[in-house]
């Protein structure tokens, strides 16, 4: 078996990631696998009369200061219309529709390709798409095509509201040809993306009955397993997608459930020579981000920057090696260049963990008005899970990670519980102990942090909170086992969280 490498879970989160949680993009595999790529048009091929960029990012800060000062009913309604406003026109898909016919044709031709995805020019593409199927419109193929290329664009750029979209282009495809793969395994992309993942994993399986060797249905399995916390069936998923169809998709997948299972060595090597196999400026954007990541997980900071600059001499604007990148920068003492490169995220791409980050970093750095500024992104966590919500994407754990720290402790508790109660994986189980931490409620918490901590992964931030817990419940000892493991880890995991376990690691040691 030979090493692998491509992860970029939906959620790891981003994923995750991060995904992400997670394996999420997937750039040298099906069709919506590319890096760049703002948002596109419309499924109609019609005007798009979508926000772009600049008005989608105003959008969300109106709706943030529209979180200041309105209860939650009227800032509900807020989102609702706000979503509505980003899909205006856009899911129509009465242009296309071809006069009452029948009949499917075949797919199209080159132009229509896998590869032209993942060119790295996904508007390009979508145009391209949309093209063809004006004259075309029987084409199931390329209906499938776009409906990943959508998928793409909603978790490359923070857009939710491509979701929509991507869902009409498929069911279009679907009725076209019913049964066909592409758009099978194109509607468990769509499932992973919007953390539905039972529904994930089930269109993923109708996918590889239709198609045993769809790299994109296999790629989604594996995510699937892994957001259920069903970590040995995903094991065996990678070894198949191995056997089946090697390449960046499974190898990133293969190198993530070993690091969760605490192989970084191995996870190391196969991205290693993934990176190394890559030829496209998505792949080389992917892998050398993930390695990136891998190696900031491990406090290697030095090395995780010289693979976001790898990543982003292919691809300047990948979002997640620009993310990266001002954490590794924050965390190697160059603080100033972190809170510019954060600022610089969010003010194109206003998601839940850049807005985070960047509020703690005002946070630690303590100018005047930074408390305020650090306030503010905390607000704006709450307009993008309301648009993620009135655009079908369970937010949750985003929900719970960031009240917790920074919002309603209750709420945050109500979504963490939730958010258990659909999947049993690591991270829940890290986020719902700490919600219960903040919210006074520690022996209940413990034995979820000692679970999100039981598979051997290696993250800071689990052992962070699991020393707190612990230091919380009297088990002082254990606290600052934990505590010191996160800081010998990563310590600069956090901001602000450094800084925590900093303060309760010497009080530990003073009571000793």
């Amino acid at each position: 078996m030979p090493p692998r490498t491509n992860d970029n879970a939906p959620e790891r989160e981003q994923a995750p990631q991060p995904p992400a949680a997670h394996p999420g993009r997937e750039p040298g595999e099906q069709p919506a696998d590319t890096a760049g790529a703002a948002p596109g048009t419309p499924v109609t091929g019609t005007a798009d009369t979508a926000s772009g960029p600049d008005e989608r990012v105003a959008a969300v800060r109106r709706l943030g200061e529209s979180s200041r000062r309105w209860r939650s009913l009227q800032l509900g309604a807020c989102a609702v219309a706000l979503a509505v406003a980003f899909t205006a026109g856009a899911v129509v898909l009465g242009a296309l529709r071809d006069g009452g016919g029948t009949a499917a044709v075949a797919s199209a031709p080159a132009v229509m390709s896998p590869a032209l995805l993942a060119s790295g020019d996904l508007d390009a593409s979508i145009a391209s798409l949309q093209g063809h199927l004006r004259s075309q419109p029987k084409d199931f193929g390329s209906w499938a095509t776009l409906g990943l290329a959508y998928v793409e664009q909603a978790r490359t750029k923070g857009d939710p509201s491509r979701y929509p979209q991507a869902q009409e282009a498929l069911k279009r495809s679907l009725e076209l040809r019913p049964d066909n793969d592409s758009a099978l395994a194109g509607r468990a992309a769509l499932a992973a993306a919007r953390h539905d993942f039972p529904d994930a994993l089930t269109y993923a399986d109708q996918a590889l009955a239709q198609n045993p060797y769809s790299e994109r249905a296999l790629s989604t399995r594996i995510d699937a397993l892994v957001e259920l916390g069903r970590y040995e069936e995903a094991l065996k998923a990678t070894d198949e997608a191995d056997a089946k169809r090697p390449g960046v998709p499974v190898f990133t997948r293969y190198a993530y459930v070993r690091e969760l299972r605490g192989d970084v060595g191995t996870a190391r090597r196969v991205l290693e020579q993934a990176l190394g196999s890559a030829s496209s400026r998505g792949d080389i954007a992917y892998v050398a981000t993930a390695l990136g990541q891998l190696d900031w997980n491990q406090g290697e900071y030095k090395s995780a920057l010289e693979y976001y600059a790898r990543a982003l001499a292919a691809d300047d604007a990948y979002l997640p090696a620009l993310e990266g990148r001002a954490r590794a920068q924050y965390a190697n003492g160059d603080r100033a260049g972190a809170v510019k490169g954060m600022e610089d995220v969010v003010s194109r791409f206003p998601l839940p963990g850049p807005l985070v980050e960047l509020g703690e970093l005002y946070e630690v750095r303590g100018d005047d008005g930074d408390l305020d500024r650090a306030r503010d992104q905390y607000a704006l966590v709450n307009a993008w899970t309301a648009i993620a919500r009135a655009n079908g994407v369970n937010a949750d754990l985003d929900t719970a990670l960031a009240a917790a720290d920074h919002g309603d402790k209750k709420s945050a508790l109500r979504a963490a519980r939730a958010e258990w109660d659909r999947r049993e994986t690591v991270h829940t189980a890290d986020a719902l102990a700490w919600a219960l931490h903040v919210n006074g409620q520690d022996e209940e918490a413990l034995p979820y942090a000692r679970r999100a901590t039981a598979t051997g992964y290696r993250n800071a931030s689990f052992l962070y909170h699991r020393g707190m817990i612990e230091q919380a419940t009297g088990a002082d000892r254990e606290a600052r086992t934990s505590l010191s493991a996160a800081l010998e880890l990563n310590p600069g995991f956090s901001p602000l969280g450094a800084q925590k376990a900093r303060t309760a690691l010497k009080s530990l040691e003073a009571a000793k």
